[in-house]
Formats: C-alpha cells, sequence, structure tokens
C-alpha cells in the first residue's frame, strides 16, 4: 500500500521522457523540467510528497559514462536519509547499463531506486511517459503491512513490469515493451492493481548499513565473438595497454572455437592478469562450461563463468570489483558469485 506519509525524490537525468519536438527539424531536443510537470498533472494528485533533482543539462543516455553513474549514486547517497525512495529517469538506451551498474555500487539497499523513461516523449498524446512515471512514484512509495519498503533494490519499471535492474536489457527499440529480464522472473506486475512478487524480492538487512562504492576501472572491454573471427583481431583487443577485464559474450551455453590460436590466446591473457568472464550471446539461458569440451577449454585456461547475468551487468561488476582493487583471482571467483542478485548459479 501507498504511504501517504512517504516522500519521494524524482531524479530527471534526461531522457525521451523529457524531450520536446523542434516544431522546424523534428528532432526531439531536450526540454526543461518544468515541461515534464506541466505535462503530467496527475503527479499533483499523488498522495504521497514528490520532490525533485534536475541534472542540468540534462544528459543523452547515449554519452552516459561511469562518472555519470557516479553522479547519480551521490544524489541517492546525499539525500538518503530524506526520502523513502528514490524514482530515476533516464534515457533507454543506456538504462540497463546504469541500473546494473549502481545496483552493484549500492550494497543492503534498505529503499527502492526505481528506474523508468519512455520511447515516446511524455508531450505527446500516445505517450507510454505518464504510466511509467506514475506507477514508478507509487512503487517507490509502497510499504508492506510491516511499514518496510516493498520493493528495497534497484528496479526496472517499464510497461506494466518490474524487473530487477541488474537482470534488464533492452530488447525492443520501438515497442513500448522495450525491456525484458529473459533469466528472472519479474518483481511485479502492474494492472488494475500493483501484484508484487516478494519471494523474489531482495530482502535487506535493516540493521546494518547501505554501503556505496564509487571506485570503479574503466580499463574493461566486451569482446563478441563470431564465426570467422580473426586472431589479429583477438589479440588487438587482448593486448590493449591497461586492460584488465573482458566480457567475452560466447555462443548458446558458453561454446567458443577450439582453434589453438584462440585458446592460447585467452590463456597468455589471462597469465598477465587479464580477468575473462564467459557470458552467452543468448539472451534466455545459462553458461554451462562444462557441458561441451570447447567450453571446458575455456575453464582450463581461466575463464570465469558468468552463469545467467547479462552483458551490461557483468561489465559494471567488473569495473567495480577491480576498482575495489581486488587481485584478478579474487575478481574472477566474486564473478562468479551472486552479490546483489545479478546471477544465478547453477
Amino acid at each position: 500500500m501507498v504511504d501517504k506519509n512517504a516522500s519521494v525524490l524524482l531524479i530527471y537525468t534526461g531522457g525521451t521522457i523529457g524531450m520536446v519536438e523542434n516544431a522546424e527539424t523534428g528532432a526531439l531536443e531536450p526540454f526543461n523540467f518544468s515541461h515534464l510537470r506541466s505535462n503530467v498533472p496527475e503527479m499533483k494528485r499523488l498522495n504521497f510528497n514528490v520532490e525533485t533533482y534536475l541534472f542540468d543539462p540534462p544528459l543523452d543516455s547515449s554519452d552516459i559514462s561511469p562518472d555519470n553513474w557516479k553522479e547519480i549514486t551521490r544524489v541517492v547517497q546525499d539525500n538518503y536519509t530524506k526520502y523513502d525512495g528514490f524514482v530515476i529517469l533516464h534515457g533507454t538506451d543506456t538504462m540497463a547499463y546504469t541500473a546494473s551498474a549502481m545496483s552493484l555500487m549500492m550494497e543492503n539497499l534498505t529503499k527502492p531506486v526505481i528506474f523508468t523513461g519512455s520511447q515516446l516523449p511524455i508531450g505527446k498524446l500516445r505517450t507510454d511517459g505518464k504510466e511509467n512515471l506514475i506507477t514508478a512514484l507509487e512503487i517507490a512509495a509502497d510499504k508492506d503491512s510491516s511499514r518496510y519498503p516493498v520493493a528495497p533494490e534497484v528496479c526496472v519499471y517499464m510497461q506494466n513490469l518490474l524487473m530487477r535492474g541488474n537482470r534488464t536489457t533492452k530488447v525492443n527499440a520501438e515497442n513500448f515493451s522495450a525491456f525484458n529480464c529473459p533469466n528472472y522472473p519479474y518483481l511485479a506486475v502492474a494492472g488494475v492493481n500493483i501484484r508484487y512478487e516478494d519471494k523474489y524480492i531482495l530482502q535487506p538487512q535493516y540493521n546494518k548499513p547501505v554501503n556505496f562504492y564509487y571506485d570503479l576501472d574503466e580499463n574493461v572491454t566486451i569482446l563478441k565473438l563470431f564465426p570467422g573471427i580473426k586472431k589479429e583481431m583477438v589479440d588487438a583487443i587482448l593486448s590493449v595497454p591497461g586492460l584488465k577485464g573482458v566480457v567475452l559474450e560466447t555462443y548458446g551455453s558458453g561454446n567458443a572455437p577450439s582453434d589453438k590460436w584462440f585458446i592460447e590466446s585467452l590463456k597468455s591473457a589471462v597469465d598477465k592478469g587479464i580477468v575473462i568472464v564467459n557470458v552467452s550471446q543468448c539472451l534466455s539461458g545459462t553458461v554451462e562450461m562444462f557441458r561441451y569440451e570447447a567450453g571446458q577449454q575455456l575453464a582450463k585456461v581461466g575463464v570465469a563463468s558468468g552463469y545467467d547475468i547479462t552483458t551490461e551487468a557483468a561489465l559494471a561488476k567488473l569495473m567495480i570489483l577491480l576498482g575495489e582493487g581486488k587481485t584478478p583471482d579474487e575478481v574472477r571467483r566474486l564473478m562468479e558469485v551472486s552479490l546483489r542478485g545479478e546471477l544465478t548459479v547453477r
């Protein structure tokens, strides 16, 4: 139920939801936050307090960087004791990256941090932004019968679905149902009522503090395999100066070419202290490195299993663990452990 005494901080970072159409060019351009509020008079009917924080200038989600993740996290930390929940308006293109990173940058989160946005500007007649915004605000203010937040974790809410932030990925560039979490159940489905699935929602330890992490090491990359990939391409990526972590997007359940040169290239990188994490290119399913010989070879040379983690979450997790100054062995071990519900070990 919504707490009538709740106070929610609405953080506008940018994105389509807060844009307007240029009458001359037809291009979408950022507008000031008063435009958003004036186009959502329903916000005035909410029976709890909503205050706003504006990023000025707004951030284009295509330009989002780890420094921006830190900025947004800092806003949450600085206001953590003042509000019952947070709603972050963010462009959809990189929302899954930011939600994944922030979920790992905040340990033992005790309040909802809900990301939402829209595919159409909120001033458009058919916009999906209004429902996304209003429902995200309600979720951020919702409490259970014991007066604890119903969803105290980093989430993404889009088109009637509440999803764990570090399990989401953008799956459609045009439909309102732009996001999904193929390897984890929905945390809630919004219809006439908001139906929460409590058993899938993380429960913090309320007697312990929230910890925030800001040290991120950006010396990581993604290597996506494809038929015909050349040795020179792989070696060029693995020999980038300062490289410390690689998200290796493999086939199916974690398979890769069995060519001798490929395995030797990975082994050489691992021996140099580069952490390589095996994730599947498939939306659904998990990496099972001992299922086929091709996957077994990766395990033998020290490639870590990402199980069913998303590429977005794997990249963010590498940045954070490496930023903490952990050794390659420690990072490799923790990449195979669920820290914020970002993967399922099988």
